[in-house]
Parts: structure tokens; C-alpha cells; sequence
């Protein structure tokens, strides 16, 4: 629905007119669908680097983070999904993230941080599947063609192209069967990557294994508010208002039987990957632990075909994390672009969604080849962006909507969070940008590496 300030609040009004709502987050689909949407959003590719941001932790602390993100993530967008179900019912349903947030905190000023943290999330994330995706295929290409004279720029350019084309399914509910497609995907890289990572903890060539911290005390706090911050960006997901707006109405129950099915999957591939990575490589754990497996020098610590399925698994379920986070953007670009009185696929809204939908994608793989870095992109979003959407706002919108007593249990664990976590935001925050500006020596503008 569109969305009109009147006095400080967000009121709504009939989405008829809304290009955006009509056409982009059509509310078409089952539970189930929300599951896919839910799973393709939080288990992706992301979860390699979980080995990594336990190197910054250790094996307890990293064990005792990694369930604490799960817990409350669970518990947070549950609260979310109850807010919404909350409005529908009482005749404002609410689609988008920044409409719900606005309404229920009666701030004009709150749509507009939503709206630009959101932006920045997904963005960020568009950038950093991109920029992965070249990745992997420069990996395959390193193996056939060691001596190659192809750059990382060149195979990002090579998935840009492909994700403009795929930017054209029209609505986040047409992606219901890619998106299944990307769930299964996410067991089957997962699976291969441990048993690739337990090969080679086994063999004669395994690594030697180390599981020390960082030397100075100041060095491993940041250490760890930035692996905090990396765990926040692989369990966050800032469009759940959006994946519940493609559920058909009315959406009560829904979401919790997505959320069920999402989170199955993540305990079944973020523990696995975690554990079986960080008890190989250690405190050596590259920020894409398919690396690790295929380091530069001395043979590969898997067999080729594993890696290589595997590096064909990530490659396909990057474009469909892609796609997901796009959808925001797309809808903004068609509320203000697009003539809801005309069709879907008329001349009059396909030309300006080619143009403006391809454009988009240009400037996030653009921004990917020009500053490759992965591993901080994911700790800067995930302390800037998710820790405020998912680990903050939730909580906070509960306690308006709801108005728990304040001797409630309820009331207190909601309150510790916030106030927990807003504090793990503002130190991941600077120990994220601290490292990115430190990283920033290590490479040149469209480097052919990926910075660490």
C-alpha cells in the first residue's frame, strides 16, 4: 500500500494505485513459498565464511555466538510476524518494512532510516553475491587455466550480464521455484564442502591445525566484535515484512511454519559448516573456506570434482540470493515508475523496467569489481545494517503493537536484547570499518583478488 504522512504518522491508502504493491510483491503465495523466499534470504553462500568468523572467536565463544544469533533471530522475526498479523487484523496491512515500522512507531523520520538501512543492506548484498559469484567462476577458471590471462573484473562482468537478464522476472513471487531450487542447492555445496573439509582434516596433506586468537588483547576484541558482526550479516535478513507481503492474505500462522522450515535448514548446514571448516583450518580459515580447500600453493585438500560441484552449486544459488535482495529496489524504482493501469508486461512499464532494473545491476557490479571485499562487506552490513533491522526494530515494534506489562518477562528479555545489541552494533560498527580501512592497503581498484 502507499503510504501518506499525516501529523507524524504513516496512514495508508488503498495500493490499487501502487505500482510497487501490484506488481512486485503480489500476494500470491502459501507458507511454504514463504519458506523458500525466508531460506533463500538467510542460507547462502555466506555460511562459508562461518569458519572465519569463528577464527576471530575460538571453539566456545564462536559455538555460544552461533546459537545466540539463531535464537534470537528465530525469536525476533517470530515477534515481526506477530506485529504484522497484529495490523492486518485490525485493517492496516502492511507490506514493506518501512510502512510497518513508520505506522506502529508514528515516527516520519523512522520510514526514511528504514528505507536507506534497508537500501544499503540489500545493496550491499547484491554487491557482495555478485562479486562472489565472479569469484567462483574464477576459481574454475584458475583450475582449467592456471596460467589465464582472465581477471576477477572480467568473470564479475560476466555475471552482471547474467543477472540482468534474470532481473526481469517480474514479481518476488514468479522466484517461488527458483527459490526451492536455491534451498536445495544450499544442502547440496554445504554437504560437499564437509565432506570435503573432514577429507582433508584426515589426510596426509591436512593443514597444521591451530586455534589461537590474536596476540594483543585489543586485537582479539575487535577481532571478535567483527566475527559477531559477520554472524549477524549471515543470520540477517531485513525484507521479512516483504517475503510475509507475498503471502496470501489472510497471512496469520504462516510465517511461523516458514520460519520452522528456514531454520531447519540453517541448523543443519550452519553447524555443519562451521564446525568441520574451523576444525581444519583453525585460525588459518580464509574468508571463503572453499579457498582454504584450494590453496594457492600445494595440491588441493579435496578431491577436484567435489570442489568443483560445489563452486557450481554456490555459482547458481548466488543469482537467486541476488535476485531476492533486489526486490526492494525493484519495487521502489516501480512505484515511482511504473502505470498500474496498464499491464505487467505492456511497452509502457517493460521498457522502463528493462532500463532501470538493468542499470541497477550495472552499478552493484561495478562497485563489486572495483572494491573486492568480501569478507568486510559482510561484517559492515551486518553491523550496520542487520543488527538495527533484525536484532533491534523487532523487539521494539513488539513492545508498541503489544505493550507488554513491565514486569513481564516478555517486556525485560525484548529490552536486553535492544540494549545488548545496540551496543554489539556500535562495536562491530567500528571494529568492521576499523578492518576495511586497514584491508584497504592490501589491494589496487579492480584487483583480481578477493580481500580477507
Amino acid at each position: 500500500m502507499a503510504e501518506v504522512e499525516e501529523n507524524g504518522r504513516f496512514h495508508q491508502i488503498s495500493h490499487e494505485q501502487d505500482a510497487g504493491a501490484t506488481f512486485v510483491l503480489q500476494s500470491k503465495g502459501e507458507w511454504w513459498h514463504a519458506g523458500f523466499h525466508l531460506t533463500t534470504a538467510i542460507v547462502g553462500p555466506t555460511i562459508l565464511t562461518l569458519p572465519y568468523a569463528f577464527r576471530g572467536l575460538g571453539w566456545g565463544a564462536g559455538f555460544l555466538c552461533l546459537t545466540v544469533m539463531g535464537v534470537v533471530t528465530f525469536y525476533s522475526y517470530y515477534l515481526m510476524s506477530l506485529v504484522l498479523e497484529h495490523c492486518e487484523k485490525s485493517g492496516r496491512r502492511h507490506i514493506r518494512f518501512r510502512e510497518l515500522a513508520a505506522d506502529v512507531l508514528g515516527s516520519g523520520w523512522m520510514f526514511y532510516f528504514v528505507i536507506f538501512i534497508q537500501t544499503a543492506i540489500n545493496t550491499g548484498i547484491s554487491i557482495g553475491a555478485i562479486l562472489l559469484a565472479g569469484e567462483c567462476l574464477q576459481i574454475m577458471y584458475s583450475s582449467l587455466a592456471p596460467n589465464g590471462s582472465l581477471k576477477l573484473y572480467h568473470f564479475i562482468a560476466m555475471v552482471t550480464v547474467i543477472m540482468i537478464l534474470l532481473s526481469q522476472f517480474p514479481s518476488f513471487h514468479s522466484l517461488r521455484h527458483i527459490n526451492l531450487g536455491s534451498l536445495l542447492l544450499s544442502f547440496g555445496y554445504t554437504f560437499l564442502v564437509v565432506g570435503a573439509c573432514i577429507n582433508a582434516g584426515v589426510s596426509k596433506n591436512a593443514p597444521r591445525r591451530e586455534y589461537s586468537l590474536e596476540s594483543s588483547e585489543s586485537a582479539r576484541v575487535f577481532s571478535a566484535f567483527t566475527s559477531i558482526s559477520i554472524m549477524a550479516a549471515i543470520f540477517g535478513n531485513g525484507i521479512l515484512p516483504e517475503i510475509q507481503a507475498t503471502l496470501a492474505p489472510p497471512a496469520t500462522g504462516k510465517m511461523l511454519k516458514g520460519l520452522i522450515m528456514c531454520y531447519t535448514v540453517i541448523f543443519l548446514t550452519f553447524y555443519s559448516a562451521a564446525v568441520s571448516g574451523y576444525w581444519v583450518f583453525g585460525n588459518k580459515s580464509n574468508s571463503n573456506i572453499l579457498k582454504s580447500l584450494m590453496p594457492d600453493e600445494g595440491p588441493s585438500l579435496a578431491p577436484v570434482w567435489v570442489l568443483g560441484l560445489a563452486i557450481v552449486f554456490v555459482l547458481l544459488q548466488l543469482f537467486a540470493i541476488g535476485l531476492v535482495y533486489s526486490q526492494v529496489a525493484y519495487e521502489i524504482m516501480e512505484k515511482k515508475s511504473a502505470d498500474v493501469n496498464k499491464g505487467i508486461f505492456s511497452k509502457r512499464n517493460l521498457i522502463p523496467r528493462i532500463i532501470l532494473r538493468s542499470l541497477y545491476v550495472i552499478f552493484c557490479g561495478f562497485v563489486g569489481a572495483m572494491v573486492p571485499f568480501f569478507g568486510d562487506i559482510n561484517g559492515v552490513v551486518g553491523a550496520v545494517g542487520f543488527i538495527p533491522l533484525d536484532f533491534v526494530l523487532p523487539m521494539l515494534l513488539y513492545n508498541m503493537t503489544y505493550k507488554p506489562k513491565k514486569s513481564s518477562l516478555v517486556y525485560w528479555i525484548n529490552n536486553s536484547i535492544m540494549i545488548v545489541f545496540t551496543c554489539v552494533g556500535i562495536l562491530g560498527t567500528f571494529s568492521s570499518v576499523r578492518k576495511l580501512v586497514f584491508d584497504a592497503k592490501k589491494f589496487k581498484l579492480f584487483s583480481s583478488d578477493v580481500v580477507d
